[in-house]
């Protein structure tokens, strides 16, 4: 179905649309625009990754208002938020969780991508968008988690911040300048609270690029194919905006039941002691989310070979539409990536799992396995397979999968 043209009856709505046509934007963009009628549940996650933006922005603009800044006062302005502010108990829950919550929407949603080949030509600039989007989503949370400055929030800081003295020449001076000084104390903690409330406007505004580029092809589906006719389409509202709102209240519900049940469940117990530079906590770990990647830091035992390992296994999203040699999209169709796809998965959850765990003995042998083989799949696995797998027969079209569903 080709989208409709929006025709506003008001005059001064036609008035208004002549010169702003927003409302027409809005219209073909989410109301009419023709969506592959056969996108199941895991498309839904880009609605909810919108909205948890939103939730994500609205509560820290609320929160900053009542935040100070300064290595003094910081944690104790945090706990007359959760005191003394009205519902703000509530708000810096919502924040807290959410975070995790966005997290956790963006990891299904780019597994999705991976899985059903959504980085593929002509996708590869929507899929660049995303890997950016998810680099400005990691600096955000990185610099929001040093703001309590607590216990692990400052020594966090500190381990993290001091990465960047193992860059060859330059590594100091970049530190002292993360820092704004010789340590991490007070110019830290006001830069990263200046960049916190910054760096979620940027990602909106690479949102909107991302959404943009999204519907210059379209989207892609399960099938993996183009679509071809009016039947292999349905207009975005109703069908696709109803599955996607009742996604988002099931994804609320585990939201909710995060917040008002167990808030603290994600978080860690030293962040409710007061920053102590001369105190090293015995284990210091990041947010559950960072884990993945702080497994493979501490996996290499040179300094700036982790370092460059770290931002490699992030930088190599960006070259997965080329690495992926493969002519099909989907994997319900590749029998030999479905296998490896689900063995990637279970390596990254590995990863995190070893990212909690002390840097000794077995743990840091594994996590060197892991290591190796997240980096195995991308560099060598995808460009092969693209050659030795034999894919099956695909759909005619987008309107057959659905009619004749095929085994995944």
């Amino acid at each position: 179905m080709s989208g409709q043209t929006y025709q506003p009856q008001n005059r001064l709505l036609r008035w208004f649309e002549s010169r702003l046509p927003i409302v027409g934007l809005v219209y073909s963009s989410f109301l009419t625009y023709p969506t592959p009628r056969n996108l199941n549940y895991w498309w839904t996650f880009g609605g909810i990754l919108t909205f948890m933006l939103v939730v994500q922005i609205v509560t820290g603009v609320v929160l900053a208002m009542h935040y100070t800044p300064t290595a003094t006062a910081a944690f104790d302005s945090v706990e007359h938020i959760m005191r003394d502010v009205n519902y703000g108990w509530l708000l810096r829950y919502l924040h807290a969780n959410g975070g995790s919550m966005f997290f956790l929407a963006v990891y299904i949603h780019m597994f999705r991508g991976l899985y059903y080949g959504s980085y593929k030509d002509p996708r590869e600039v929507l899929w660049i968008l995303g890997v950016i989007i998810f680099l400005l989503m990691m600096a955000t949370a990185f610099m929001g988690y040093v703001l309590p400055w607590g216990q692990m929030s400052f020594w966090a800081a500190t381990v993290i911040t001091n990465l960047f003295s193992a860059i060859p020449g330059i590594g100091t001076a970049v530190t002292q300048w993360l820092w704004g000084g010789y340590a991490v104390d007070n110019p830290t903690l006001q830069r990263f609270f200046s960049l916190h409330y910054l760096l979620p406007f940027m990602i909106f505004g690479v949102v909107i690029l991302h959404i943009w580029a999204l519907h210059v092809p379209g989207n892609n589906n399960p099938a993996g194919i183009d679509v071809k006719s009016d039947k292999d389409t349905l207009p975005f509202h109703p069908y696709i905006t109803v599955k996607d709102n009742f996604a988002l209240v099931c994804f609320l519900i585990l939201f909710a039941w995060l917040v008002f049940y167990i808030p603290n469940y994600l978080g860690h117990s030293d962040n409710y002691i007061p920053a102590n530079p001369l105190q090293t906590p015995p284990h210091i770990v990041p947010e559950w989310y960072f884990l993945p990647y702080y497994a493979i830091l501490r996996a290499i035992p040179n300094k700036l070979l982790g370092v460059i390992a770290l931002f490699a296994s992030i930088l190599v999203l960006v070259f997965v539409p080329w690495l992926d040699t493969s002519k099909v999209r989907s994997a319900r169709f590749r029998p030999l990536y479905k296998q490896f796809f689900w063995i990637l998965v279970i390596c990254c959850i590995g990863l995190g799992y070893l990212g909690s765990k002390p840097p000794e003995g077995g743990y840091v042998i594994a996590a060197r396995i892991l290591t190796v083989y997240y980096f195995f799949h991308f560099l060598v696995i995808m460009p092969l397979l693209g050659y030795v797998e034999k894919p099956r027969p695909l759909p005619a079209s987008i309107a057959e999968a659905v009619l004749k569903p095929k085994k995944a």
